[in-house]
């Protein structure tokens, strides 16, 4: 019998200016006594990736991460970019056979380190997949 693991990506991205965090979601501040770090654009990162366990599918999707904030700072023309862990829904590869991954079918513990927050699962089509969310911030 073969095995056949399937290595797949996916990423999105979200703009924020002037953010701030409350939470799990960023807020546009208004307020013109911003901080340097405050007035720093914001990129909301998700980055979803399989692997044959979830520590490989944790640490690519963790990776992807870091790497779309790097191509981000590029593309805005960043010096500086900073990641902060973002807890964020997860994103199944296959919607037409799992439309949404619900909170049971998460297996614990997540897996965050100082600059991404994953949270995995047993994938249908892939054994395992993990979703890494982001808070990209740069200057």
């Amino acid at each position: 019998m073969r095995v056949f693991v399937a290595i797949a990506l996916a990423v999105s991205a979200v703009v924020l200016a002037g953010c701030h965090e409350q939470g799990p979601s960023a807020h546009l501040l208004s307020s013109p006594s911003l901080t340097k770090q405050q007035s720093a654009k914001c990129q909301l990162i998700v980055a979803t990736n399989s692997a044959a366990s979830k520590a490989l599918a944790a640490r690519a999707a963790h990776q992807n991460a870091i790497d779309t904030a790097q191509q981000v700072a590029q593309q805005h023309g960043w010096k500086h970019v900073s990641l902060r862990p973002r807890k964020v829904t997860p994103d199944p590869f296959w919607k037409a056979v799992r439309p949404v991954v619900t909170q049971d079918m998460l297996l614990k513990p997540d897996v965050v380190t100082a600059e991404t927050y994953s949270q995995c699962w047993r994938g249908v089509v892939v054994p395992y997949v993990c979703t890494a969310g982001a808070l990209a911030c740069g200057n």
